[in-house]
């Protein structure tokens, strides 16, 4: 038996607002969506690099306010290309942290992506 890397899933409320969130200001991609029909919640799955999201609609499927941890190589980098896109409502900063570099992000809904540069 062999454990895979889990999905998070973040709920959301508002498909325009998690596309523009997460495809243009964070760089995901979307890989694929589905509805069991055309006016039925959404369920979408987005990447970047390594980084796999599930993003739903679906009530039940989470619960808002969620916090995800995901390590992060050259945190500045990232902070960087952030900053350059000028997000109307999310300026993230880093911070230092016992165990490295820490960047806290809440999407539109109030779930938390915590990026950290971790310590060697």
């Amino acid at each position: 038996m062999t454990l895979s890397s889990a999905i998070p899933i973040f709920r959301i409320f508002d498909v325009a607002l998690a596309k523009d969130f997460y495809l243009d200001f964070l760089g995901f991609t979307l890989e694929w969506e589905h509805r069991f029909e055309a006016d039925l919640p959404l369920y979408a799955q987005i990447r970047r690099d390594a980084l796999c999201l599930h993003l739903s609609e679906h009530y039940g499927d989470a619960s808002p306010g969620a916090t995800v941890f995901i390590p992060v190589a050259n945190i500045a980098v990232l902070h960087a290309e952030l900053i350059a896109r000028q997000h109307p409502r999310c300026r993230p900063a880093i911070e230092e942290v016992d165990w490295g570099r820490l960047m806290q992000i809440s999407d539109p809904f109030g779930n938390r992506l915590r990026f950290c540069e971790l310590h060697p």
